[in-house]
């Protein structure tokens, strides 16, 4: 039966996300503690993976009930933040560190998503399964790490979420909640480093592009595919399933 299998959020854009057993739907429509937080420089652009591989260098933790969040760094060293009695401190350190004038901000109402008309991000475990068998020595979790999906969904078929984009593309229900898709998700630098060390795979893209195509499901609409560097659903949760609560184990339902 399929099921959501697992859910991550990433409190701070940029780094590290956690494993949660639940999330709620934001007003917005994304989940609750998802990109709660991001660092801004002078004139107002985003510290994340696309534009510096150092934050592959920090090794991150939140506590989502007290907003601590915990940063250790290459060398061992190891500093706790209250993100929201204490941003400062936290922007001083980030600043030092990325060698940047950085603000800490806060969105609680849809979180510093990308694509700010959309929600959360969806792939299936067999997906990841299938990229990683693409290459010589990447893990799932390697992979589930580098794509960085909200929503995962176990018992379904490798690009199970690539059905839901198209022309007449169905949408799914997991606990109540409904999923429509947006689109495919095109794919970044993020996804061909090494999510410890920021390191580049060698012909990551080239590798992938390939494969992709090689193995795009014939229950796809090709035409809602501007490429085949694309992997992952970006989905919509509309407006009467937003205030349910998601959580891992709950059946997927499609329509």
């Amino acid at each position: 039966m399929p099921r959501v299998d697992r859910l991550r959020v990433y409190p701070v854009k940029g780094l590290d996300g956690v494993e949660v057993e639940a999330a709620d739907v934001l007003p917005g429509g994304t989940l609750a503690d998802d990109r709660t937080y991001a660092l801004f420089d002078a004139e107002g652009d985003v510290v994340n993976g696309k534009r510096t591989a150092r934050v592959h260098d920090l090794d991150t933790d939140f506590d989502r009930d007290t907003h601590e969040f915990t940063v250790e760094t290459p060398d061992g060293t190891v500093e706790r933040f209250d993100l929201d009695d204490d941003p400062g401190r936290a922007e001083a350190w980030f600043s030092e560190f990325f060698d940047l004038d950085l603000a800490l901000e806060r969105d609680d109402e849809l979180g510093y998503v990308d694509r700010r008309e959309m929600g959360p991000s969806v792939v299936s475990t067999a997906t990841l399964r299938e990229v990683a068998s693409w290459f010589d020595d990447l893990t799932v979790d390697g992979v589930r790490r580098r794509l960085r999906a909200n929503v995962e969904v176990a018992g379904v078929p490798a690009f199970w979420e690539d059905r839901f984009v198209g022309d007449d593309a169905p949408g799914f229900e997991a606990g109540g909640v409904r999923f429509e898709g947006v689109t495919p998700c095109g794919r970044c630098v993020v996804p061909s480093r090494d999510p410890d060390t920021g390191d580049p795979t060698p012909e990551f893209r080239e590798t992938f592009v390939q494969r992709r195509q090689e193995t795009f499901p014939e229950f796809a609409d090709e035409d809602a595919f501007d490429h085949f560097y694309t992997l992952m659903l970006i989905s919509r949760v509309p407006e009467e399933s937003r205030g349910q609560t998601l959580t891992v184990g709950d059946d997927v339902r499609e329509d």
